[in-house]
């Protein structure tokens, strides 16, 4: 049977660690593997997991994110009761914004308390990965957890400017729980930004929160109450890749030309997102492309390698793309030579221009920018 939950999506509070794509936009509508955004590997797992209240908590530079999520249709999430709520970036008590996660939760009491179902699942949009919440949902109840924390086994350097890793005994308790620590072992427990809570033990804590004046859920509420509260830890065992650095979305990036990666994150279930009737990609006689992503409305009349391609690019005569992130209505001309770089959507790059980066140091270029 499944367990009635509410979910709730941050949508920037990681934007500081990815400023060159989230300087126009949230961080939940960065895109993301030709035809995605961020956000809309959250929304599916939720929608999969059979939750279709979604309330998403909102600050800055969220007009592309409205445009793209529009009525919640293309996630089955147009309802006249829940769907996708968008929820402001500041309460009653205050015109000013959230600048914590405890002030964006203390926004956001009036929406869980209107709400009826028994838990609260908050995601971010900082993490790719396909998640059975409903799996989560019953680890919770099955150990009468006051909170479960979603974690996953990491061996390469946190890249965030903020993190927790926790430390959980063989019953999966949380006993330690630290953030931004310096992390010496070859493997460490990454809290993964997705916990759930009864939604009667979440606004409890909320209005605790307030009366004590606190400011911080991660060090005031978290790590100074890891001995008292029932806090539980659950091991993510499938494929996750943390989105903290424009060269760790790179990187992730380009696993997705890995068919093992695209099995296992699109395989079993659905991965939503807004659907645009484009036309089918045109391949130019002498076109070559090989090892690459192409969505749909793209023209190639050049040479793509190891790369990926949002909608409506077009590739000219002459050029070679390798080692590449390509996005929306980019126009590469002739003769032009790019290897490692990333194009935010709407770029023109001119006939003859040779640019190049690396794995560690993309060469980045803004969005509508003309080089």
């Amino acid at each position: 049977m499944a367990h009635s939950a509410v979910g709730v999506i941050f949508s920037n509070i990681h934007d500081d660690n990815l400023p060159e794509l989230s300087r126009h936009r949230t961080m939940a509508s960065v895109p993301y593997g030709g035809r995605y955004r961020l956000i809309d590997f959250a929304l599916s797992n939720i929608v999969n997991s059979g939750i279709t209240t979604v309330g998403i908590v909102t600050k800055n530079n969220y007009q592309s994110l409205i445009d793209h999520l529009g009525s919640g249709k293309d996630w089955d999430l147009a309802r006249k009761d829940g769907g996708i709520i968008l929820l402001p970036p500041y309460s009653n008590e205050t015109d000013a914004p959230y600048t914590t996660r405890l002030e964006a939760l203390m926004g956001i009491t009036g929406f869980l308390n209107h709400r009826n179902e028994d838990y609260v699942v908050i995601t971010d949009c900082d993490g790719i990965a396909r998640v059975d919440l409903q799996e989560i949902l019953r680890f919770h109840e099955e150990k009468q957890a006051d909170i479960t924390m979603v974690y996953h086994e990491e061996t390469e350097a946190a890249q965030s400017s903020y993190y927790i890793t926790l430390q959980p005994d063989e019953t999966d308790r949380i006993k330690g729980l630290k953030i931004n620590p310096k992390l010496k072992k070859e493997k460490y427990n990454l809290y993964v930004n997705i916990m759930v809570m009864s939604r009667e033990f979440l606004i409890n804590t909320i209005q605790d929160a307030v009366t004590r004046g606190l400011s911080s859920f991660g060090r005031d509420i978290l790590a100074k109450n890891v001995d008292t509260l029932r806090i539980y830890g659950y091991k993510f065992n499938g494929y996750y890749a943390t989105i903290s650095s424009l060269q760790n979305y790179y990187s992730h990036s380009m696993e997705l030309l890995s068919r093992e990666v695209r099995d296992e994150l699109f395989g079993a279930r659905d991965v939503y997102t807004k659907i645009r009737d484009s036309a089918p990609s045109k391949y130019a006689t002498g076109a070559v492309v090989k090892n690459a992503l192409i969505s749909d409305g793209c023209v190639i009349e050049g040479t793509v390698e190891n790369s990926i391609l949002f909608r409506g690019v077009k590739v000219e005569k002459g050029s070679v793309v390798k080692n590449s992130i390509i996005m929306q209505d980019t126009v590469i001309g002739a003769n032009v030579e790019l290897d490692c770089v990333i194009t935010d959507k709407n770029v023109v790059i001119r006939d003859g221009r040779h640019l190049a980066g690396c794995e560690a140091l993309p060469y980045f270029i803004g969005k509508g920018r003309m080089l």
